[in-house]
């Protein structure tokens, strides 16, 4: 009988002064190939993503899951910390059926995977699976990521994690299908902004005409992401819309725009907390403001804080100070105290964060 390996050699985290992670580099790739290989096709290969999924993070997972079950994996399970509670519009992305609560993954995978995952803390209860997993591998484009898991698949460059995705399905030699084509569309058109955002590249636009090519429909798929709303979020969004203040003094006068959204709002209008994720882009559309924010609570005294930058402030910046992280024009991060309070602490850190 033939040894399991053993559990693979975990890297330190990086350090401020090594900088910003940098694209993998042709021997990451080769080691997420052979670690993927190495468990096929009867290990437990555990998937993961983000606490509060959206569609890159879903989508990403999923279509990977699709890729293995091409590569003949038997046991695979996808999860995310935190309930089991998909948002509406991403509850036709196939193999949605095949997430589970996290409370039944697996304690100790063979492999474990990530997904758009810019932390540990983002991976919840579920992160101590890095640990206990005797392979692991991050795939992730965010790049305030600091470098977690035996093997790192970052890339700051890239639009969507699902662009790493796919590209680590084609160094698997997994042909695109039309159910991995949907999930990886789904992934890239949410984190694109349905193809808006500065990161839609050519190379963007040459990964959908691919995905595009296997037969999605991305008319229904964008009607099903962007359009799709139960009447009592709609109503939600205009209540708390109408909270929104401007500042056009701050971030040395290129303009704050914030509003905020309470858990009675939520029950007063029968809806889930992932409804307020898409809140943030009526937001991010204030004229006035180069800088949009959006306080979701989540606690006593506690805000899931969403930022958007139309280009001239470092969002990631601010929400690195503050403990969270993302992107340049997109990131987040969990507050303390009063909305005044979170407010106080963003502006404490904002004038910094201006590209000038």
């Amino acid at each position: 009988m033939t040894a399991a390996p053993a559990r693979a050699v975990v890297p330190p985290p990086r350090t401020a002064a090594e900088g910003p992670v940098g694209p993998p580099r042709e021997t990451d790739w080769a080691e997420a190939v052979a670690a993927v290989r190495r468990w096929l096709p009867d290990g437990r290969i555990l998937l993961v993503c983000h606490v509060n999924p959206d569609g890159d993070a879903l989508g990403s997972m999923l279509g990977f899951a699709h890729g293995l079950r091409r590569l003949g994996a038997r046991n695979v399970q996808a999860t995310f910390p935190g309930p089991l509670d998909v948002p509406e519009p991403l509850r036709e992305v196939p193999g949605i059926r095949w997430v589970i609560p996290e409370a039944e993954a697996w304690a100790e995978p063979d492999l474990l995977v990530t997904f758009d995952a810019a932390s540990t803390e983002r991976l919840g209860g579920l992160a101590g699976r890095l640990s206990t997993a005797r392979d692991s591998v991050v795939l992730d484009h965010h790049a305030s990521n600091p470098g977690f898991g035996a093997v790192r698949l970052v890339d700051p460059a890239a639009a969507a994690t699902s662009v790493v995705v796919e590209q680590l399905l084609d160094r698997l030699d997994v042909p695109l299908d039309a159910e991995i084509a949907e999930c990886l569309y789904t992934a890239l058109t949410t984190d694109t902004g349905s193809f808006r955002f500065a990161a839609t590249t050519p190379a963007v636009h040459q990964m959908a005409a691919r995905l595009i090519a296997t037969g999605i429909r991305p008319g229904e798929i964008a009607q099903r992401v962007f359009d799709t709303r139960p009447l009592g979020a709609v109503k939600l969004f205009g209540e708390v819309l109408g909270r929104c203040e401007l500042d056009a003094e701050a971030a040395g006068g290129l303009g704050l725009c914030w509003t905020t959204a309470t858990r009675a709002d939520l029950e007063k209008h029968g809806q889930r907390p992932h409804v307020l994720e898409a809140l943030i882009d009526s937001v991010r559309c204030v004229a006035e403001a180069d800088v949009c924010v959006v306080l979701k609570e989540i606690g006593e005294d506690a805000w899931s804080v969403s930022m958007r930058s139309k280009g001239a402030v470092d969002v990631s910046r601010v929400a690195g100070l503050l403990g969270g992280g993302g992107h340049r024009a997109a990131a987040g991060f969990t507050g303390a105290g009063t909305p005044a309070d979170v407010l106080a602490a963003i502006r404490s850190v904002l004038d910094e964060s201006v590209i000038r």
